[in-house]
């Protein structure tokens, strides 16, 4: 083998350029030609290709995204598409081919290989984190350092507004970013795609979080990208439960009216974020409030 080839495919990742520069320089030093391949499986179907040096991959390492540039290729999916995807890779030369992308890259470079007997070698590289054999991929590791730096800014809002946030991040079907975050971040639940969220006890169970701790303002829920489904139907667009509440206080919480922290806050279950010296000012004998 003298002559091999490299591409990235499917979305971009921290990391692909670091892998790019590896792969080049040790095939350099072992003698070999490395052509790179731009824009994926779509740029390798169109011929799209140049000789890679160790010039053409100085001070890539700390860029984001890829330098040889990526795309999803509906073409590559066809058993026709592969089979001319393996007759342009015979007329360049090239005889081994280095794959850099996530589960539907590997699903297109397995077939590749099994179909038309193509020398492959796949470099996992997606946020997230799907690729059997892996247990961190190229990227997941900075996506979750960078979900959780919005996190803590997110904080900060949800304390001054005391507010329960809701934070979507991405995955796809995969869970692995939300699980990663949701645990490094101290979240108050998590969902994910692949356990079914029952959206009835979810909200019951934030609901009664929110009242009763004096904490609430802090919390945070983490779901990947997506809809997730449950034995309720689609998260998107489902309208939540109305559930009123019968509250015993254990510790000093915030009155809403006279923004004190009063350890009697709650004692009448038809005002769960009221004092009792306030509930008495309450117009409307039995009033009774709902939260959405």
């Amino acid at each position: 083998m003298r002559r091999i080839g490299i591409l990235t495919s499917g979305g971009d990742a921290p990391g692909m350029n670091a892998a790019i520069r590896a792969a080049v320089r040790h095939a350099l030093g072992k003698g070999l030609e490395v052509i790179g391949i731009r824009r994926g499986y779509a740029g390798l179907l169109a011929g799209e290709m140049r000789a890679l040096t160790r010039a053409e991959v100085a001070n890539i390492i700390q860029r984001g995204g890829t330098v040889l540039g990526t795309s999803r290729c509906e073409e590559f999916l066809d058993a026709k598409g592969r089979a001319r995807a393996a007759a342009v890779l015979q007329g360049a030369g090239i005889e081994g081919l280095i794959v850099v992308g996530g589960e539907g890259t590997f699903h297109g470079a397995t077939l590749l290989a099994a179909e038309q007997g193509v020398c492959v070698a796949g470099v996992p590289g997606t946020i997230d984190n799907d690729v059997y054999g892996t247990d961190f991929t190229i990227g997941f590791d900075t996506a979750i350092n960078t979900a959780l730096e919005a996190i803590d800014r997110i904080r900060d809002t949800a304390a001054s507004h005391e507010r329960l946030f809701l934070v979507e991040v991405m995955g796809r079907t995969s869970g692995d970013i939300a699980l990663g975050v949701g645990v490094a971040g101290g979240a108050e639940d998590v969902l994910i795609p692949e356990i079914p969220t029952d959206l009835i006890a979810l909200g019951h169970e934030l609901r009664f979080l929110f009242i009763t701790s004096a904490a609430r303002v802090h919390q945070v829920d983490r779901l990947p990208e997506g809809t997730v489904h449950s034995t309720h139907g689609p998260l998107h667009g489902a309208e939540p439960p109305r559930v009123s509440f019968t509250v015993k206080r254990t510790e000093a919480v915030k009155c809403v009216r006279c923004w004190q922290r009063r350890p009697d806050v709650g004692s009448d279950p038809n005002h769960p974020q009221i004092c009792s010296r306030c509930v008495t000012n309450v117009d409307g004998p039995g009033e009774t409030r709902q939260y959405a």
